[in-house]
């Protein structure tokens, strides 16, 4: 407006106007404000219904008494309605809250703990196992058998299973020792990894654990993915095309279990290990498959290096080490952790 009301002083308001390109009536409502005195808003007056300072403070005590200190301001006002009260309105107790700064949630809260991210690492067998229960739908609707399996994360080789009517601390218990007995397991050996289920978390499995010198460890919760070998494992279970519907009677759960184990342990390829079955990886028989996997391959080259390119082509490796929840570095994006062998 400046250089509008300086030019406007030698050419006219019109002409400065139209040179500069500002409307007129701006002009004039700037030089009217310019010329105004400055109003101060006048003071609201109180409303004629406030509470007295007297009431307001009867109102600020009722909010933290012992009684009413973890209520609602809905709730204060209901129940002193009840014992013939009225201190003030509901919205009048959110304002005096508001004013005191304490319009939060005034109930005690239970304050969940920090759940720490497992990060497990298996270089081999027997070092690091994981173990869940899954249900297996029972004759009628609501009925159940229970499926425990304990599997081997380096390997995938399951080492242990059991099918009971119900989930139990003791079973697992007898499960779990039986298998370690198995597989030999000394003092400081293993790692058992699972979710926090009641037989997971419980004292009996916890002692046991204890005694055998195996270190246990929990998902978070409700975090499917701090258990995935478990639950990849049921998922090919389920998925075949031989798995029914629901079962008759528990003794054909187990029966199809006692079918479906020894195919998964020694004929399934699986594509996490190199395409090798669980039993070849758990017994160490990998790297003469390796070998001969790899010179059939350079007979093949030698045969015809043409079809290859010229360049010999190698077996898919062995994954060196598996991880549940890899911990991220700094060449590598956290959101985006590696691949889990």
């Amino acid at each position: 407006m400046g250089a509008a009301e300086t030019l406007s002083s030698e050419v006219g308001a019109v002409r400065a106007c139209r040179t500069l390109g500002v409307a007129r009536a701006t002009l004039y409502r700037q030089r009217a404000r310019a010329a105004a005195p400055l109003l101060e808003a006048p003071a609201r007056p109180a409303p004629p219904l406030k509470l007295t300072a007297e009431e307001r403070d009867h109102a600020l005590t009722i909010l933290h008494s012992e009684r009413f200190v973890d209520a609602s301001p809905h709730t204060i006002h209901a129940t002193l309605l009840d014992e013939g009260q009225y201190p003030c309105s509901v919205r009048t107790l959110y304002r005096i809250l508001a004013a005191e700064n304490e319009l939060r949630e005034r109930r005690r809260l239970r304050q969940h703990p920090q759940y720490v991210k497992p990060e497990l690492l298996a270089t081999g067998p027997n070092q690091l196992w994981s173990w869940d229960i899954t249900k297996l739908k029972g004759p009628a609707k609501w009925t159940y058998f229970y499926l425990y399996v304990i599997l081997d994360v380096f390997s995938r080789y399951v080492v242990g299973w059991m099918v009971a009517t119900c989930e139990s601390a003791a079973l697992a218990k007898q499960l779990i020792a039986e298998t370690c007995a198995k597989q030999a397991i000394r003092l400081g050996q293993l790692t058992l990894h699972a979710d926090r289920g009641s037989s997971m978390k419980s004292k009996p499995v916890a002692l046991l654990l204890a005694d055998l010198g195996v270190t246990k460890t929990h998902s978070r919760p409700y975090t499917s993915d701090d258990n995935p070998f478990s639950e990849s494992h049921f998922k090919t279970l389920k998925y075949r095309p031989d798995f029914p519907e629901r079962f008759g009677a528990i003794e054909d759960a187990r029966a199809h279990c006692q079918v479906f184990f020894p195919w998964y342990n020694n004929d399934h390829r699986h594509s996490g290990i190199a395409f090798m079955t669980p039993a070849d990886v758990h017994y160490g028989r990998a790297p003469a498959i390796l070998a001969a996997r790899s010179q059939t391959l350079n007979a093949a080259f030698q045969a015809h290096p043409l079809r290859f390119k010229g360049r010999a082509p190698t077996p898919k490796l062995l994954p060196s080490a598996v991880w549940i929840n890899p911990p991220a570095t700094d060449s590598t994006d956290p959101k985006e952790p590696p691949e889990q062998h």
